[in-house]
């Protein structure tokens, strides 16, 4: 820390800082302009009390659950969403993912940390794995990148291979929710070597972006399957639309 801080100026100096999402100049290498901030949707109150899913209306009662999660009760222990899913955060991201943008890693996990309650007793950071093929074309894993930044960030233990994806799945985009469960049937497993730290263990699951829920489901029930107790699901952006 005292490193960067001193050599910070001179590289302030041979890169200028540049909002990620417009280009414009900043005052720090891992921020955004106001106007690209205030073009991000943070998830408000109040929300839903099972997933965080924010209600339309202002008047609605404290501790109520959404209708998604009375029709079917979600095996996770509460999602934090940084932003909700737009066009301003999908430009991060994909800055992020496919731009190789990695620096942006501390300031998207310190959003979705942001949303994440008070925590008490140790928890497991473990991010959504990457099947080996995928992540040796990409260089990394951005979801296992945000998962070391919110452990550093919150001072847990980060568990980098808890989970392991032990076969190539197709994007899930477009696909209904049957050939989503099926795609993801026997795809996401508990590394053996972890396995026994994960019993009775408190787990915040990290991913870039949530869409459908399909692979953090997968993930939740292999964690809990798998003895955790209990499981929160931390991301950068979430796809609500009804919300925006």
């Amino acid at each position: 820390m005292k490193l960067a801080a001193a050599f910070g100026p001179l590289v302030d100096l041979i890169y200028p800082p540049r909002c990620p999402s417009c280009g414009d100049g900043i005052t720090s290498q891992d921020g955004l302009c106001p106007a690209c901030w205030g073009d991000l949707v943070i998830p408000g109150e109040p929300a839903c009390r099972s997933c965080q899913r924010p209600f339309e209306s202002e008047a609605t009662t404290d501790g109520l659950i959404c209708a998604p999660c009375l029709a079917e009760p979600p095996r996770h222990d509460g999602i934090a969403a940084g932003t909700l899913y737009n066009d301003a955060s999908r430009t991060l991201v994909l800055a992020f993912k496919h731009g190789r943008r990695l620096a942006l890693a501390k300031m998207l996990a310190r959003m979705a940390t942001a949303r994440l309650p008070e925590l008490a007793g140790p928890w497991q950071v473990i991010p959504v794995p990457l099947h080996r093929w995928r992540l040796w074309r990409r260089g990394f894993n951005q979801s296992a990148l945000l998962a070391q930044e919110i452990a550093r960030q919150l001072g847990q233990e980060l568990v980098v291979d808890g989970l392991v994806r032990r076969k190539r799945t197709p994007s899930l985009g477009g696909l209904g929710r049957g050939a989503r469960t099926r795609a993801l049937s026997g795809a996401i497993a508990v590394n053996p070597r972890r396995r026994a730290g994960l019993q009775g263990a408190n787990v915040i699951l990290v991913d870039d972006v949530i869409t459908s829920g399909a692979t953090t489901n997968a993930c939740v029930r292999t964690l809990k399957h798998a003895g955790a107790e209990k499981v929160m699901i931390a991301c950068f952006a979430r796809v609500l639309d009804e919300a925006l």
